[in-house]
């Protein structure tokens, strides 16, 4: 069992959630160790989420997130989370539910997260796969950037950095020194540290575990992000996952990020877009190279 499987884990005391029962309640715990600056990654509570609706009635015969959509209340925090889970809906291909994440801030608890989603079996919904936009043409991981938290360095408080093997691709890793490109592209290559292959309950997290693509806008540091949609095209093959992110559009405080996933035999397996918030800087935005 990886890292991630530990923070996923959630117990029932009355049990999952039923059809027409109205939320179950299960309990688990945000380690430290997936914390982007003063927060719990995003995409951990979205993975949970899903999780929360896979172990439930709806997962019974659906035992995979197609897609979901989540909505960022509040930053979560390490330690216990409350997770109340309802199915609203079991067919005979799809299964819906919704999933609140709540955490008690000391004065009653406070909702994190509310995520909706309809799972269903991707060996039925997703197969044959029929055409898809090729993976990104990258250098071999191995002649790609490294991204570690190290001390000192301005991803020294990402402990999520330690969960992950990250590599990314040079052409879009000038923001790292300084030199941006303005065009609004991320690359890179992803895997577990721990070495857990990846499925399709990782496609969540995955799809918002790199660092914001207004990075490469000039535009450093807060990105919160205020909804995330997604969906699940295919089960990923082990091996490397490509992870491909773009910022066309930029409007006031907000930005619109796509995020396009690919296992190692190139198939595309996961798509996401999340509005995000961003402090453009006086001067603007940097001007796109080339």
């Amino acid at each position: 069992m990886g890292e991630l499987d530990e923070v996923l884990r959630l117990s029932w005391p009355d049990g999952p959630a039923t059809v027409g029962a109205g939320e179950a309640v299960g309990v688990g715990e945000l380690g430290a160790g997936w914390v982007v600056g003063a927060a719990v990654n995003g995409g951990v509570l979205m993975a949970l989420g899903a999780r929360a609706l896979v172990e439930g009635r709806a997962g019974e015969g659906h035992p995979d997130v197609l897609a979901w959509s989540t909505f960022f209340l509040s930053a979560a925090q390490p330690g216990p989370v409350e997770v109340r889970a309802e199915v609203l809906r079991v067919g005979r291909s799809v299964s819906t539910g919704a999933v609140r994440l709540l955490q008690d801030a000391g004065e009653g608890p406070v909702e994190r997260a509310r995520v909706t989603a309809t799972l269903g079996d991707l060996s039925v919904t997703a197969e044959p796969g029929h055409r898809w936009p090729a993976a990104p043409a990258m250098p071999a991981p191995e002649a790609c950037v490294p991204a570690r938290r190290e001390a000192g360095g301005p991803g020294e408080g990402i402990t999520l950095l330690d969960r992950l093997d990250v590599r990314v691709d040079p052409a879009t890793a000038g923001f790292a020194v300084g030199r941006p490109t303005g065009r609004g592209e991320l690359r890179a290559w992803v895997r577990m540290a721990d070495g857990r292959e990846p499925d399709v309950a990782m496609l969540p997290f995955v799809v918002d575990c790199l660092m914001p693509v207004a990075f490469d806008l000039g535009v450093a540091g807060w990105a919160p992000t205020y909804e995330m949609s997604g969906q699940v095209l295919g089960r990923p093959a082990p091996g490397w996952l490509q992870v491909a992110l773009r910022a066309d559009a930029v409007a006031g405080s907000v930005y619109v990020e796509d995020a396009d996933v690919w296992d190692s035999t190139g198939r595309l397996v996961a798509r996401a877009r999340q509005l995000a918030g961003i402090r453009v800087p006086a001067g603007g935005l940097v001007d796109p190279a080339g």
